[in-house]
Order: structure tokens, then sequence, then C-alpha cells
């Protein structure tokens, strides 16, 4: 048992609205959901064609029916070139598979670096981390779906180097991707 006297709580001054303000901004701040990039990956060269010319045919006919107003012909072409591009967007996704990443905080991302760190050859080229090593550790540390490493490993280097690319540029461009801006004011 203590000998020491209880010590009187003090009250705890309210924040004043500023500091409200600013907490409230900070907890805002806080809960922002990270970037993600989604990539499309379908081998139904007719669906992608087909979803790319109902995209330009809808924007054609919504373009003239609002330089048209009142145009009831032309209201009625836009809405039919849109539920043709739905309906082609419907299937083309019908027949991909999506792999979404998400952007790494910070100290994830240099702690990713640096456990591939270039060799002298790569720092000679101005290399930041080692080419053949961080690409299907990003690929799987960025993965919202779960992809291992040796799965990330697998698709870089067994697919078509168009594809690879697409799917390295996906998990890495997600990472330089800025939501803020600096202004005036």
């Amino acid at each position: 048992m203590s000998t020491r006297p209880a010590q009187a709580k003090r009250p705890t001054p309210s924040a004043s609205p500023a500091e409200g303000a600013w907490s409230a901004k900070m907890d805002r701040l806080r809960s922002r959901r990270k970037v993600q990039n989604r990539l499309r990956v379908c081998d139904d060269d007719e669906l992608r064609q087909r979803f790319d010319e109902t995209e330009q045919a809808a924007r054609r006919a919504r373009f003239v029916a609002e330089a048209n107003p009142g145009d009831e012909l032309a209201e009625l072409q836009a809405a039919e070139a849109d539920a043709a591009r739905e309906a082609a967007g419907t299937a083309l996704d019908a027949a991909s598979e999506f792999l979404t990443f998400r952007a790494l905080p910070r100290p994830v991302l240099e702690d990713l670096i640096s456990e591939h760190p270039p060799t002298e050859k790569q720092t000679d080229e101005g290399a930041i981390f080692n080419a053949d090593t961080f690409p299907a550790a990003l690929v799987s540390a960025a993965s919202v779906d779960g992809m291992s490493g040796e799965e990330a490993e697998e698709l870089l280097t067994g697919w078509s180097a168009p594809d690879a690319n697409a799917l390295w540029e996906a998990a890495w461009q997600v990472q330089q991707e800025s939501r803020v801006e600096l202004g005036k004011g």
C-alpha cells in the first residue's frame, strides 16, 4: 500500500475549435484509402475490340445528342449506344481476370527496394534496385489478390514481354501515383 497522498486530477482543458478541426482533419488523413490499380487480363480479342467500338460509338452518339438539345432521335440513339456499350462491357468483364495492386506505405516500399539492391553493373547504369529480383517482389507485395512471389515470377517470366511489362507497370505505377497537389494559397 502506498503512503503517498493521492494527487488530485487536474481537469483537462477543452480542445480549442482549431485543435478540434485539426484532429478531425488528421483523422481523415489517416483513414485515406490507399491508391489501387486494376490490370485487366483478357485473351478474347473480339470482345476487347467490340467494347472499344461500342465505347467510341457511344461517345459519338452522346456528342451528337448534346450538340442537338431536344432532338429525340439523337437522344434515343445515344441511349441505345450507351446500352450497347454497357452490354459489351459486361461481356468483356465476364471474360476477363482482374489483378489489383495497391500503393505500399513509403517505408515498406523503401525496405523492399533495399532488400533487392542492384548489382554492380546495374548500379553503374543508375538502377536503384535489382531489375532481376525486385519486379516479382513488388508485384507480390502490392498484390491485393494475394499473389505470391513465386507466382509473380512465373507470370513475369512466362508471359510475353508486353504482358509482363503491363503486369510490372500496374504494380510499379500505383507506387508513383499521387493524390495530393501543391496549391497556391
